[in-house]
C-alpha cells in the first residue's frame, strides 16, 4: 500500500482534543511477500520516497508550522517573534499536582506502534508507527526489499543532540522514538481516566513523537521538562512548544514547575 504523509490543513488545537519512553519493539508492519533485505534508496518529501520536506531545515520543520506533527523534525526558535509565540502557546497550558503512576502499564496505551489508532494522523496507512516516523524524519532513507514501509537504513539529524546519526536497522535501539509527553506522565496528569481509544491516540500521535538517538531517550525515561531537557540547548524552546501542544491536545496539565521551566526556555 502506498502511503501518504497529510500536510497542511492541521486543525487548530482547541478543535483536537481527541478521544514513555524506552524504545519499543516494532509491531504492525507490513512488508510484501519478499522478505530480503536488500534495499531501495528514496529521496524526495514523501513516506515511501525519502521523509523530509522542500520546507525543513537541517532539523526539520518549526513546531508552529507543524501543529498535526505531519512534517519532519523539530526545528530551533531563534527568532524572539517565534519565542515570543512560543510563550503564548505555553501559556495555555494549565498545571496540576502530579499524580500517581499506580496502574500504569505500556499495554493500556495499546501494542507498541500500532497502525490503528484511529483519530490521528498517519493512522491506518499500512504501515506501523515507528516506521512512519522513521520516514518522516529520515533522510537516504533505504527500505527492506519489496517492501514501502520497512526502513533499514537512513541518516537522521537528531535535534535533540544536535548530531547526525547514522542509522541500520541490525542496530535499531541507536534511533529510538521518543513520546515528547511521556506515557506514564500521561497516565499520571489525567490519562489514568481515559478510555483506552484516547490512550491509543496520545502513544501514536506524530505530534508526540520524535526520532532521536536512543540514549539520549532513555536518560529522559517519564521526566517532564522541570527533570529533562534535550542536551542541545538551541532546540529547548521548540521542545517546551511542543509539550504544551500535546498538553494543549490532549487537554493535559502539567506541573507548576514543568510549565515554569517551558517558559523559562523560550524567554529571551
Amino acid at each position: 500500500m502506498a502511503r501518504t504523509f497529510l500536510r497542511g490543513g492541521a486543525l487548530a488545537l482547541s478543535v483536537l482534543a481527541l478521544a514513555g519512553c524506552a524504545e519499543e519493539p516494532e509491531s504492525g508492519a507490513k512488508p510484501s511477500a519478499s522478505a530480503s533485505e536488500s534495499a531501495t534508496s528514496g529521496a524526495g518529501g514523501t513516506a515511501g520516497s525519502g521523509g523530509g520536506s522542500a520546507d525543513a531545515g537541517e532539523f526539520g520543520v518549526s513546531p508552529l508550522a507543524n501543529d498535526d506533527g505531519t512534517k519532519p523534525g523539530l526545528a530551533p526558535l531563534t527568532s524572539d517573534a517565534d519565542k515570543e509565540t512560543g510563550l503564548k502557546v505555553i501559556e495555555e497550558v494549565t498545571t496540576k499536582s502530579r499524580g500517581s503512576s499506580s496502574g500504569y502499564d505500556r499495554k493500556k496505551f495499546g501494542y507498541a506502534w500500532m497502525d490503528t489508532a484511529d483519530g490521528v494522523p498517519l493512522a491506518g496507512n499500512g504501515c506501523d508507527t515507528r516506521n512512519d516516523l522513521l520516514a518522516r524524519d529520515g533522510k537516504d532513507l533505504k527500505y527492506r526489499s519489496g517492501s514501502d514501509c520497512i526502513v533499514i537504513s537512513m541518516n537522521l539529524n537528531d535535534p535533540y543532540t544536535g548530531k547526525e546519526i547514522e542509522w541500520r536497522k541490525e542496530a535499531a535501539a541507536k534511533v529510538q522514538i521518543d513520546h515528547v509527553i511521556p506515557l506514564s506522565y500521561g497516565w499520571q496528569m489525567g490519562a489514568s481516566t481515559w478510555d483506552e481509544a484516547k490512550r491509543k491516540q496520545l502513544a501514536n500521535d506524530p505530534l508526540n513523537l520524535v526520532p532521536v538517538d536512543g540514549p539520549t531517550n532513555g536518560s529522559k525515561s517519564d521526566s517532564g521538562p522541570a527533570s529533562w531537557l534535550p542536551p542541545s540547548e538551541e532546540i529547548r524552546c521548540s521542545y517546551a512548544v511542543r509539550f504544551a501542544q500535546v498538553a494543549l491536545k490532549y487537554e493535559l496539565p502539567v506541573t507548576t514547575a514543568d510549565k515554569t521551566t517551558m517558559r523559562e526556555q523560550c524567554e529571551a
